[in-house]
């Protein structure tokens, strides 16, 4: 009886072991490092961070009254560009990207090295900003809409053509191989097989990225690439707050207006 009893008390639960305890400590250690160690690489400025909720203030009493008078004159006509820039961005972003899905889906292209290289334009596009994107195209075309345009699509042909590849590859195989059975060719495995499949992701694939491109053309006039972001950057480099004001309103209700209507269609679609 003795014993069990000295047994049950050497075998006292713990809710870590010390190897776990030591990792957690590590882990813990690493990020106050790396919170440390960032703090002094930005070199924050104390006397900046207390002054910042005064000069928030004056900033917004500047802004104040908002310029609504400044929509018709200078931001109905760069509101249109951006509207444009985003849905021929994304239409060209489709006709590039479903190629690059066909290639990168195992299920379609069953051939490793096509499958690396359809990521590798993948990864590439999504790992370059569109603003770094629109900075290259506005040294190639000059200023101006065309190169807000083409920003907006090498910058979303990676989101569109990830997620198709991964639809295809989710596919049910059961209709595929019945018309593989029969003798169908390729395309109309394709047609008839995938996209039927595959046809309501793509559209709210589609449409979500439209709504992201909405608010991602919105700055890219800020490095010449057109759209409202050119009032914007006009805006603010001679100080007129008021101006300001109006066009961020202008941009939350753009935005806000786009994510009510793609949500309203993605669920119509799916």
């Amino acid at each position: 009886m003795r014993a069990a009893e000295a047994s049950a008390v050497a075998r006292e639960w713990q809710r870590f072991t010390p190897a776990e305890r030591v990792a957690r400590f590590s882990v813990y250690l690493a990020i106050v490092a790396a919170i440390v160690w960032s703090i002094d690489t930005i070199e924050v400025i104390p006397e900046f961070l207390y002054d910042a909720p005064e000069q928030m203030a004056d900033l917004l009493v500047r802004m104040w009254p908002i310029d609504y008078a400044h929509y018709p004159r200078a931001i109905h006509e760069t509101l249109v560009e951006t509207l444009h820039i985003a849905t021929l961005g994304t239409i060209l972003t489709l006709v590039m990207a479903v190629p690059v899905g066909l290639l990168t889906a195992r299920t379609i292209t069953p051939h490793p090295a096509l499958n690396w290289l359809g990521q590798l334009i993948l990864v590439s596009s999504r790992s370059v900003n569109s603003l770094v994107w629109a900075l290259l195209f506005v040294a190639v075309f000059g200023p101006g809409a065309l190169a807000g345009t083409l920003a907006i699509a090498f910058r979303s042909v990676g989101f569109v053509g990830k997620l198709l590849a991964e639809a295809l590859e989710e596919t049910h195989k059961g209709p595929i191989e019945a018309l593989r059975a029969v003798g169908a060719p390729w395309l109309s495995i394709l047609l008839k097989g995938y996209w039927p499949q595959v046809q309501p992701s793509f559209w709210s694939i589609s449409l979500l990225r439209w709504d992201i491109n909405v608010r991602e053309s919105a700055v890219l006039g800020l490095v010449g690439a057109g759209g409202i972001g050119v009032a914007l950057d006009d805006a603010l480099n001679f100080f007129y707050w008021d101006r300001v004001a109006m066009i961020l309103l202008t941009i939350f209700v753009v935005v806000i207006v786009a994510e009510v209507a793609v949500n309203a269609i993605r669920k119509k679609i799916i």
